[in-house]
C-alpha cells in the first residue's frame, strides 16, 4: 500500500453529518435550486470508449489519482464480465466466481460489485481542488444527488436512501446505505472512496435501471457548469500498465485478505 494513503472508506459504515439533510429531503431535491450542485468549478470528462480488463480499469483510476491536477470523471466499460470487491473484502467470498468472471480487488472500500452491464465511473479530485476540502461523506452525497437528478430527466422517480438498510450479504447492491440512489426501493447506484494526501478517488456503479442516452453529460453537468472532454493520454496508460503489473494482476493483491 502506498505510503501516502490515509483512508479507504467502506460506505457500509458511514453516517451522515447534520448538514447533509437537504440532500436526502425529496422536497429539496425537486426544487430548481438543486439543478446544479456545483461541487466543482470545472470538471474534465473522460469517455473511455475502449473496454478494458478489470485489472487495467482499476490501475487507470489509480494512475489518474497519481497524475491529475484537475478534477475528472471517467466513464468506462469492461471487456469481460467482471467482479470487483473492496479493499477490506475477503477473497474467500468471491473465489467461487473466478471461473465465470474476472476478479479484481479495488483500492477503494465497499462490497462486491458485478460488472458488465453497468455504467461504471470514477471521480478523481486532486488535493489542490477546493472540492477536496469537503468531507468524504459530503462528496458521496452530492455525487449521488447528481445521479438522482440526471435520472429524473427521463421521468424516473428515484430517491436517496435516508437510512442504512440491514446488511444481508457482501453484495454491494443488496445493501443500501444512506445517500445511495434507490429506484422503486432497490439500490441502483453505489460507490466507495479512497482518500490520500494527493486527492480523493470515488469509484461508483449504476445498474438495474435504464439510463437516458445523454445520461453521462447530464450527470456531469449537475456537478458543474464547466465541463470539457478529453481522452486518456499515453502517459496515463503507460503508468496504469505499470500499476496493473505491480498490483492488480498479482495473486498477492487479489488474495491479500
Amino acid at each position: 500500500m502506498s505510503s501516502d494513503v490515509e483512508t479507504s472508506l467502506d460506505a457500509s459504515g458511514w453516517s451522515l453529518n447534520r448538514n447533509s439533510k437537504r440532500f436526502l429531503d425529496p422536497a429539496w431535491n425537486d426544487t430548481e435550486e438543486s439543478a446544479k450542485l456545483s461541487l466543482f468549478d470545472s470538471l474534465v470528462i473522460y469517455h473511455d470508449i475502449d473496454s478494458r480488463s478489470a485489472a487495467l480499469n482499476m490501475a487507470i483510476d489509480e494512475a489518474l489519482l497519481e497524475f491529475t491536477t484537475e478534477s475528472i470523471i471517467r466513464f468506462y466499460k469492461w471487456n469481460h464480465p467482471a467482479l470487483s470487491f473492496g479493499y477490506f473484502g475477503k477473497f474467500a467470498d468471491v473465489a467461487h466466481h473466478k471461473t465465470e468472471r474476472d476478479l479484481v480487488r479495488r483500492w477503494t472500500g465497499g462490497g462486491i460489485v458485478f460488472h458488465g452491464n453497468d455504467l461504471t465511473y470514477s471521480i478523481v479530485i486532486p488535493g489542490s481542488d477546493e472540492a477536496f476540502s469537503e468531507s468524504s461523506i459530503s462528496i458521496y452525497e452530492k455525487v449521488h444527488a447528481a445521479i438522482r437528478m440526471a435520472l429524473s430527466t427521463s421521468g424516473k422517480r428515484t430517491e436517496l436512501a435516508d437510512v442504512a438498510a440491514p446488511k444481508i450479504s457482501e453484495s454491494c447492491f443488496a445493501n443500501a446505505v444512506r445517500a445511495d440512489v434507490l429506484w422503486n426501493g432497490q439500490k441502483v447506484a453505489g460507490a466507495a472512496q479512497r482518500r490520500t494526501r494527493r486527492g480523493l478517488l470515488q469509484q461508483g456503479s449504476i445498474q438495474g435501471v435504464d439510463l437516458p442516452a445523454d445520461f453521462e453529460i447530464s450527470f456531469a453537468l449537475r456537478l458543474t457548469d464547466n465541463c470539457q472532454e478529453k481522452t486518456l493520454d499515453g502517459q496515463i496508460l503507460q503508468r496504469a500498465e505499470e500499476i496493473g503489473a505491480q498490483k492488480y494482476t498479482r495473486a498477492a493483491w487479489l488474495r491479500r485478505r
